[in-house]
């Protein structure tokens, strides 16, 4: 995403004057793939402090695994340039508290991509609540439902390890959680949480009686099935993938139902925020469309947005089936029974409820990818709405995952106060005290 930015639409503003990969295939891959990018430096990840300075660097963005970013976040802040990272900010408390304490000592920038905040449609309900249509806001409801396409995707590749991606409600719900954040502009203070391994892995599969399972989906083997991706099937995957195993041996296309899974595919939370209110949330990871619906409680009234990114898994001629509807609607096979679509309804008390109109968003995530990628690369626009995310955005969202983790240890609630954040923690409300 970011390479096709720098060498298309905002080449006039942004040059790559280096890169690094743990893969050197994959450079050669992008490179010829975007001549537009000239001929960038080319470094190995430890020498990423040197060329900052060498170079002059103003930013670094990080797309690492995200067990990583802490690490490579600090570097660059010391180095002196800023930061771009995607989400989660980092996966643990101590990563938090290291990026915290860099920030402070350096006065770099962070900044963390939250697109979904510039998909018009989630723009519209912040825009709602932040008018007092509803009120104030007591109480939320999110459900967001992952597909057999997408939610699966989480399965087969190096998010299915804890210690690597925190899991789903680190990795994924980080984007969720920071837009309840950033809608109800408030920061959570106490988290409970529920869930489990419950559909994918190899203790569920022999439990339902699959059977033998493959290794992997890119095989000419009669025990393929829906769930099976082959890489050679598309362009992308095989030229990022397939064609660079033999450099590091990294299988992009696991199978779902193997053992070593630690990550969960169901979960339920309940969090408390500062001010009084809160969510219950859950995610699934195995439904059979693709959204989420989130409904807002306020004292006088209540909003609703139902957004249904692919209401059906349906499979091509070819049999295969876009991994990432959000990123690629416009792959997306329209299954009829259940739309495509997005609704904002506002009720308040006493009066008939209301249809918001959503001005149309085009390209991933709701349209957000292009107006994030213009936030990066150009800015200085003033945004009344704020929805340019920095670490401290960052934090709010990933330590409700953080303390969902420890909740599903544990199996009591946690509070934010308790994960030992240090200079990160100011200015989390409730935190402090």
């Amino acid at each position: 995403m970011y390479l096709e930015a720098i060498a298309g639409a905002h080449a006039d503003v942004a040059r790559l004057a280096a890169w690094a990969d743990t893969n050197p295939g994959r450079i050669a891959w992008s490179l010829a793939r975007f001549p537009g990018l000239g001929a960038p430096l080319e470094f190995g990840l430890d020498e990423l402090a040197r060329v900052v300075r060498e170079q002059a660097i103003d930013a670094v963005i990080v797309t690492t695994p995200d067990a990583t970013h802490a690490d490579y976040i600090v570097t660059a802040l010391e180095a002196g340039a800023d930061v771009v990272v995607e989400k989660p900010l980092t996966t643990t408390a101590e990563g938090v508290r290291r990026i915290a304490d860099a920030v402070e000592r350096t006065g770099r920038q962070v900044t963390i991509t939250f697109n979904y905040r510039y998909a018009p449609r989630n723009t519209a309900l912040r825009q709602v609540i932040a008018s007092g249509a509803i009120g104030e806001v007591t109480s939320v409801h999110f459900e967001w439902v992952l597909d057999t396409g997408h939610g699966a995707d989480y399965f087969r590749r190096w998010h299915r390890e804890k210690a690597n991606s925190g899991g789903l409600l680190i990795h994924k719900a980080s984007h969720h959680f920071d837009l309840v954040n950033w809608w109800i502009a408030d920061s959570p203070v106490k988290v409970y949480a529920s869930g489990g391994l419950r559909f994918y892995g190899a203790e569920n599969a022999a439990r339902r009686g699959l059977g033998p399972r493959p290794e992997r989906g890119t095989t000419d083997s009669e025990l393929r099935d829906r769930f099976s991706l082959d890489l050679r099937r598309d362009p992308l995957f095989a030229g990022l993938y397939y064609e660079q195993e033999q450099h590091d041996g990294y299988l992009r296309d696991r199978d779902v139902f193997d053992a070593g899974i630690t990550i969960e595919d169901n979960l339920s939370l309940v969090v408390d925020y500062a001010r009084g209110a809160s969510m219950s949330y859950s995610l699934n990871a195995h439904a059979p469309w693709e959204g989420y619906t989130v409904s807002v409680n306020g004292t006088q009234g209540r909003a609703e947005l139902t957004v249904v990114e692919r209401g059906a898994v349906m499979l091509d001629e070819d049999g295969d089936v876009v991994v990432d509807p959000s990123a690629r609607p416009d792959l997306v096979v329209d299954e009829g029974a259940r739309p495509v679509s997005e609704r904002l309804m506002v009720q308040r008390h006493w009066e008939a409820a209301t249809e918001v109109e959503i001005p149309h968003g085009a390209g991933g995530h709701g349209g957000g990818d292009a107006l994030l990628l213009r936030e990066v690369f150009v800015g200085g626009e003033v945004d009344p709405l704020g929805r340019a995310a920095t670490w401290r955005d960052g934090v709010r969202a990933v330590v409700v995952g953080l303390a969902g983790n420890r909740s599903l240890e544990t199996g009591q609630a946690v509070r934010i106060g308790e994960l030992g954040l240090g200079v990160a923690a100011r200015g989390l409300p409730g935190v402090d005290a």
